[in-house]
């Protein structure tokens, strides 16, 4: 098999991590391969926030979902989405920029996420493990606050890096006949097909878990449709200058 995609196949989050700092050279590596990612028109719309201030990442912590990683991580980073830096930009060249646009906030949270990416991967590849941390978006204005972010940014997710201290199990992942279809979406087998998924997760949890949890890829959607909705986040994104237009 290729290296990278055994790699990138061997992917999962890592929540507990050695004392084992990241080495200042590897941290730049880790960076600028974020800045390798694709980018929409290279408008390269994201800025990187690596929180090193102890005390800082201790108020972050209980408004991102209070998730003991966020201060127990070598590295905690967060990944926003900006047109700030564009929006200064096109004003010093003297063009009247126009703001608020759905475009534009699709635009940035790609390229945030584009280059987060590949920074997981780089540090991966380094024998780094990482945790993404969506919990940032539980009180985004409060950590807004704190991070001092302006207008039009916008935190996307966090992440957790540094050198594991578990080795999880790979989760499985949905039947690839479900994510890759040729020509016309067919969603004809997807009763069976997340059912037999379903069967694999709960295998997966039993046997992670020794017993102790029983549940499926169904189960932990529930979440996503009834607890964690976030309504927040459209009149926070408005306040930030993503109006959505």
């Amino acid at each position: 098999m290729n290296p990278v995609i055994d790699l990138l196949k061997s992917h999962r989050s890592i929540r507990k991590f050695t004392d084992q700092q990241v080495d200042d050279t590897v941290i730049q590596q880790l960076a600028e391969a974020g800045q390798g990612a694709s980018s929409s028109n290279h408008v390269q719309a994201y800025t990187i926030i690596r929180v090193t201030d102890p005390q800082l990442r201790e108020q972050i912590q209980p408004l991102a979902g209070n998730q003991p990683y966020i201060t127990g991580a070598p590295e905690f980073w967060v990944f926003c989405a900006d047109m700030k830096r564009t929006t200064d930009a096109i004003g010093r060249a003297g063009v009247e920029p126009q703001m608020g646009m759905m475009e534009q906030l699709i635009v940035a949270t790609v390229d945030a996420t584009l280059a987060a990416q590949n920074v997981a991967v780089a540090a991966e590849s380094l024998e780094l493990g990482i945790c993404y941390i969506g919990g940032v978006r539980n009180n985004p204005q409060e950590i807004s606050e704190l991070l001092k972010l302006p207008t039009h940014v916008y935190p996307v997710f966090g992440m957790c890096i540094g050198y594991p201290d578990q080795t999880p199990d790979i989760k499985p992942r949905l039947p690839l006949a479900l994510v890759l279809q040729e020509n016309t979406y067919n969603d004809s087998n997807d009763q069976a097909l997340v059912e037999q998924y379903n069967a694999d997760m709960e295998r997966y949890y039993h046997e992670r878990t020794g017993g102790q949890k029983s549940s499926n890829w169904t189960e932990g959607l529930k979440p996503m449709f009834a607890g964690k909705l976030r309504p927040h986040m459209k009149d926070f994104l408005f306040k930030q200058g993503f109006e959505g237009k």
